[in-house]
């Protein structure tokens, strides 16, 4: 796999990891074999993966966890991107935790649990799309907050997750952000107007759900099912869902993708994706795939 863009000013392959499903159903409790899912994050980085996501609350308190006892010590190439300004309830709810003082203490919480001195990426997670008539915390205040730990050196690089596009362009102006993750794919391009606004200011865009569905066979059924979709697995000889990610990478040169697993043969076929291209026809053709209904 070779190096073919950038996460702000460092070089990194375009297909990363996800390590949210390392931990059990919904992102909540322990996975039922933890040697498992560190086996899958040493494939990952034996095989060339070289920026990992993941946040203390995945599980939480799980898969940070299992990163370090995997990795660490990091290979000096691994960027290590996490999320901050939620928590999970006991139930496994994600509940906003987006005051300034929070956000510095779930940093402080990623240092401790990777064994870190300083984040390659922080993203601020937003509930402004989950609670839309709900109160945030000023966004310059979050930002500000993340700001000063950048200026200490906990933090190299500042994104924003779950936002809307008037936030990502103030959080350019403000804080010079250089991610934006966000929920898209093939069946749900709603954030196309999110991504030219990254493809113009030159910043990652790094998709979530990039099979369309958070979790379960949602988005693979639906891709499975899309006559279009399967023409063009068909004549490459690859699956649906490599064709998803495909077309992800030719959208816009600094799309990262960081498709999650728990299957070392799932990860290959995912890592994969980064040599196969996609040709006009095959782009034409898949501009014609229906949207992924509501909810599924």
């Amino acid at each position: 796999m070779s190096i073919s863009s950038f996460l702000g000013n460092k070089p990194v392959h375009r297909v990363g990891f996800g390590a949210m499903q390392l931990s059990g159903p919904n992102s909540f409790g322990p996975p039922a074999d933890p040697e498992a899912a560190k086996a899958v994050l040493r494939h990952a980085v034996a095989h060339g993966v070289d920026h990992i996501d993941t946040a203390q609350f995945y599980g939480p308190d799980v898969v940070n966890d299992l990163i370090r006892e995997a990795l660490h010590p990091y290979p000096e190439s691994l960027r290590l991107a996490t999320k901050v300004g939620a928590v999970r309830d006991e139930q496994g709810a994600w509940l906003p935790s987006g005051e300034p003082a929070d956000l510095k203490r779930q940093v402080e919480q990623n240092l401790r649990s990777l064994q870190v001195e300083r984040l390659d990426l922080v993203n601020l997670r937003r509930f402004e799309r989950d609670i839309p008539d709900g109160t945030e915390p000023p966004l310059a205040d979050q930002l500000g907050a993340l700001a000063e730990l950048r200026d200490e050196g906990k933090i190299d690089m500042i994104g924003v997750s779950n936002a809307n596009a008037d936030t990502v362009r103030a959080a350019i102006n403000m804080a010079g952000i250089v991610a934006v993750q966000n929920a898209y794919s093939i069946l749900n391009r709603a954030d196309d107007a999110i991504l030219e606004l990254c493809r113009e200011h030159a910043i990652a865009f790094v998709p979530y759900f990039p099979l369309g569905s958070a979790y379960g066979s949602g988005g693979p059924k639906y891709l499975a099912a899309d006559p279009h979709v399967s023409a063009v697995a068909n004549k490459h000889g690859i699956t649906p869902t490599q064709v998803a990610l495909a077309w992800l990478l030719a959208r816009y040169e600094r799309m990262l993708l960081i498709p999650g697993t728990s299957s070392i043969a799932h990860l290959d076929e995912n890592l994969a994706v980064g040599a196969l291209t996609l040709d006009a026809e095959d782009l034409a053709l898949l501009d014609a795939v229906e949207p992924i209904p509501l909810g599924a």
